[in-house]
């Protein structure tokens, strides 16, 4: 086993499963102390349950995103009681409504994924920069998308909140880029996940068809392009947004 995260403490959102799960493992494995958020306690549980069998150190808070205060006072904890915080990689997110023209988009269905998709991503990296500065050290992950910078149609919201998630990088990995925090993004192509089980299949046959390698990615190829997005290996890499689609993004 690496230990190229000794002693470091890494907060995982969306981490009782799918992507986020698969990183945390990955971290974990590789010596990282993690805190899993997320808003299933039950699937933090079985997560726990999991990684500890593997003697891997892993505790967990029921966090929702979207709600400053749930956030806040989450990453307060996890400071009082590791006294650092090294890693955020923020993977929490929902898909919404697909194969939906923006004409029958429901505005409370976009409110929804801006709420957790974009807001989410804001709170989460401002108040773990919060604690990140205190030690100027710090790696910051957002999951955007390749929907992102190419746009799915029929899925408006997931669409553009994704484009707002890589601004986000942009500008934030910019403010900090003379300090000791990195702030990247990574933008998936489909990958296979519980998440995009529910999408309806002419929208994933569409998506699938777009991507060179013709297939899905998996969470174990984002976990290890993640290990080092976040490892103190990168170190002159921010404010960029990585690719890990199948050939598909063109920039």
């Amino acid at each position: 086993m690496s230990s190229r995260f000794k002693d470091q403490v890494a907060i995982i959102t969306g981490g009782a499963d799918g992507i986020g799960k698969a990183i945390a493992r990955r971290l974990a494995s590789e010596g990282a102390s993690i805190v899993l958020f997320d808003i299933s306690p039950t699937a933090i549980e079985r997560t726990i349950t999991e990684l500890s069998a593997l003697s891997y150190t892993v505790t967990g808070y029921t966090v929702d995103i979207s709600q400053e205060s749930s956030v806040k006072e989450a990453i307060q904890q996890v400071h009082e009681t590791f006294g650092r915080l090294d890693i955020m990689v923020n993977s929490a997110g929902i898909v919404g409504p697909t194969s939906t023209k923006i004409t029958d988009y429901d505005v409370a269905d976009y409110d929804k994924i801006y709420a957790v998709n974009l807001r989410g991503a804001f709170l989460m990296t401002k108040y773990a920069i919060g604690v990140m500065e205190q030690a100027n050290y710090g790696r910051i992950l957002l999951l955007a998308s390749i929907a992102g910078k190419e746009g799915n149609p029929f899925m408006a919201g997931y669409s553009s909140m994704k484009a707002g998630v890589i601004g986000l990088v942009k500008g934030v990995g910019k403010e900090y880029a003379q300090t000791g925090i990195t702030v990247n993004g990574l933008a998936p192509a489909v990958i296979r996940t519980a998440m995009n089980e529910n999408t309806a299949p002419e929208q994933l046959a569409y998506m699938t068809a777009k991507i060179p390698m013709g297939r899905l990615g998996t969470v174990d190829e984002v976990a290890a392009l993640s290990a080092w997005i976040v490892s103190p290996e990168a170190s002159f890499n921010t404010g960029f947004i990585f690719d890990i689609s199948g050939g598909r993004a063109t920039y």
